[in-house]
């Protein structure tokens, strides 16, 4: 069973997919994991990430197929694998199913966890931790019991990440919208598109999850 999960950043993508990993034994394929783990290796498509990456480049769609390639063939991945960041584009998601199509292997679901952009604004830029221990806390959804407070260590020190931001996550709910949404109609013309509400409590979306994949 291979998967991509789609959503916007801040969506909840990783807190869904870490759970199905462990529900489903499924590999979270994280093409910036990949792409580190395959240069250290030394692997020939390592090498050319390598050479590429050394001359301040982007690494190309070709290499990155590559790495994938070469990771799905390693026992582990037998029960299916989450596709984490890739693809991004349609001209991707096309390379990827050809290369699957050639290791007899498909895609057997594209989930999007549909979250409006408002509530998304608003559940980033409400976010905060304790500076002591890095206990997450929210404006709105959870608070401190006691203002002022962290619930796990009583630090009274509290930090926002910088571009935890109004306009910062705007900027990158843009560029998701600008190149992702266009696999939407790809995915969906395949028949293989599920939309799951991601506004919900996280637990009622890992039980939507696990009805589409049964």
């Amino acid at each position: 069973m291979n998967l991509v999960l789609l959503g916007p950043p801040g969506g909840g993508k990783g807190t869904q997919a870490k759970r199905l990993m462990d529900k489903y034994g499924l590999v979270q394929l994280s093409t910036g994991d990949m792409l580190r783990a395959a240069v250290a290796s030394g692997s020939e498509v390592g090498k050319k990430a390598k050479a590429v990456m050394d001359a301040g480049q982007l690494v190309t769609d070709d290499i990155v197929i590559g790495i994938i390639q070469d990771r799905l063939k390693q026992p582990d991945t037998k029960s299916g694998v989450i596709f984490d960041g890739f693809p991004r584009t349609v001209a991707q998601a096309e390379a990827l199913d050809a290369m699957l199509k050639s290791m007899n292997l498909t895609m057997g679901h594209a989930i999007e966890i549909r979250v409006p952009d408002e509530f998304l604004i608003e559940r980033i830029t409400g976010r905060f931790t304790c500076a002591k221990c890095g206990a997450g806390y929210h404006d709105k959804y959870q608070k401190p019991k006691k203002d002022g407070v962290c619930d796990s260590c009583g630090g009274t020190e509290f930090t926002r990440r910088a571009d935890d931001n109004a306009e910062t996550v705007k900027k990158r709910l843009d560029a998701y919208h600008a190149q992702t949404a266009p696999l939407l109609p790809y995915y969906e013309k395949q028949g293989i598109l599920k939309v799951v509400d991601g506004t919900q409590d996280i637990g009622k979306v890992t039980a939507d999850l696990a009805a589409i994949l049964g």
